[in-house]
């Protein structure tokens, strides 16, 4: 069974669903219609924030779809005092993270084969594009792109899926004070990055 239709995204709204502790329990006995319900509820902003890591439509799903086998294989042990997103996301951000340790043996390989592959890529047109709707918004982009892993990840888990730090603690495995200086940190990268717009 194909967990995630990537076409699904724009269509799914966010659910107004029950507790996840609810569906979690019947995910575990197998009932189907939680497993679609819990998957619904979440697939979009899991395919957004891989999206954001890999930068790619095509690995973003197939991050999704393996975050949401995970999961489901491991329910059993998922413990209510985390948050289920937060713990969702840890799991797709290693999902994400593999498949860019995959990227990167590929990209190796493909450069000792020929430089037209290094050409074809940069031809390609990035996912993001199709999202971006001004030279303000893309710009903020193509900033936030050129941060480190490090500190793009604790502002797209923080501004653009709102989790709270304590969360992304959690997910990200350092301390509260750690997020607190990447933050910090990264905003005045973007701030400095972005000050042509606002004629600095």
């Amino acid at each position: 069974m194909k967990i995630f239709n990537p076409t699904s995204v724009n269509d799914v709204k966010s659910m107004n669903s029950e507790e996840p502790s609810r569906l979690i329990s019947d995910c575990i006995t197998g009932d189907e219609r939680a497993i679609e319900m819990l998957v619904r509820q979440y697939e979009a902003d899991v395919f957004r924030l891989a999206l954001s890591i890999v930068g790619d439509v095509s690995e973003a799903s197939e991050v999704t779809q393996e975050t949401f086998i995970s999961a489901l294989k491991s329910l059993r042990n998922y413990q209510e005092k985390t948050s289920f997103k937060a713990w969702l996301y840890a799991i797709a951000l290693n999902a994400s993270r593999s498949h860019l340790r995959k990227r990167k043996i590929l990209e190796r390989l493909r450069t000792t084969l020929t430089s037209i592959f290094q050409v074809d890529s940069q031809k390609q047109v990035l996912p993001e594009n199709k999202i971006i709707q001004n030279e303000t918004e893309a710009a903020i982009w193509n900033s936030l792109n050129k941060l480190d892993e490090r500190h793009r990840m604790v502002v797209v888990l923080r501004y653009f899926h709102d989790l709270s730090i304590t969360e992304m603690s959690k997910i990200l495995s350092v301390n509260e004070g750690t997020i607190h200086s990447r933050l910090h940190t990264a905003r005045e990268k973007l701030r400095s990055a972005l000050s042509h717009l606002h004629g600095e």
